[in-house]
């Protein structure tokens, strides 16, 4: 059925195969999910009309090329990519992109979505660059020496949670980056206090925001506010007030 209905349904499906960085439920609910994201997007526009049938139309060989069906592909990859590389499943990204270029062609919806992911980027610039960066050293293993990692956490989580905050699977994100912002940060308790600032107020905080036993936005937002100044990060106060209205609960 054509219709909101079939959108959650179908947005259901995708949305598991993200968060649980499922790459054969990925490929499965790809197509199906840009079919309807793209012909509600041209309904609501007054573009097409719902079918007598009621059935969604498949994609034409033009709007697979289309913007419109880019901009949702682009979306569903990247964030099955950051999931992916915070659970360091390079294995998962690599089926993912295999498959839908033997089925859709080297060019599908989406395929640019992999580019920042693939190569390592010393220099990035967009905020997509840098969740690129960070994820490609996830997924490759590469982890960062104990004096700098701390600092390269904190800076991956707050990228990850940026982007994750523009997507269409925000939920779908942060539960996996609140499981990794907890796991980098519970590391750092046990094994890395001895390379934070200000220790004797620093370790305080930071076991106190790990008390939180919440794994969503108001814990990864609170995290990267408490421990900015535990690696001598200074925030703005525009961004001091954005993550703190994020880290508020009810």
């Amino acid at each position: 059925m054509t219709d909101m209905a079939e959108l959650q349904r179908r947005k259901k499906l995708i949305n598991l195969a993200i968060v649980y960085v499922d790459p054969d439920a990925f490929i499965a609910n790809y197509v199906p999910w840009l079919e309807i994201t793209t012909f509600i997007t041209a309904l609501r526009a007054g573009d097409v009309q719902a079918p007598a049938d009621g059935v969604t139309p498949t994609l034409t060989p033009q709007q697979m090329k289309g913007g419109v069906a880019a901009n949702y592909g682009n979306d569903a990859v990247f964030a099955f990519c950051m999931t992916a590389a915070l659970k360091g499943d390079k294995a998962a990204v690599d089926k993912v992109e295999t498959a839908l270029a033997e089925s859709l062609g080297k060019d599908f919806p989406g395929s640019v979505a992999f580019w920042g992911f693939r190569a390592a980027n010393d220099s990035p610039m967009s905020l997509e660059d840098h969740v690129g960066a960070a994820a490609y050293k996830m997924l490759g293993g590469d982890i960062p020496p104990p004096p700098m990692r701390a600092r390269e956490n904190w800076n991956a989580g707050l990228r990850f949670f940026e982007k994750a905050r523009q997507s269409n699977f925000v939920q779908e994100i942060m539960f996996p980056l609140a499981v990794w912002t907890r796991a980098k940060w519970s590391e750092t308790l046990e094994k890395g206090v001895s390379f934070l600032a200000h220790i004797e107020d620093s370790v305080p905080v930071l076991q106190e925001a790990l008390a939180e036993t919440r794994n969503d936005q108001a814990f990864i937002a609170n995290m990267l506010l408490k421990m900015a100044p535990a690696i001598e990060q200074d925030l703005s106060d525009d961004m001091q007030g954005f993550l703190r209205s994020l880290a508020r609960r009810a």
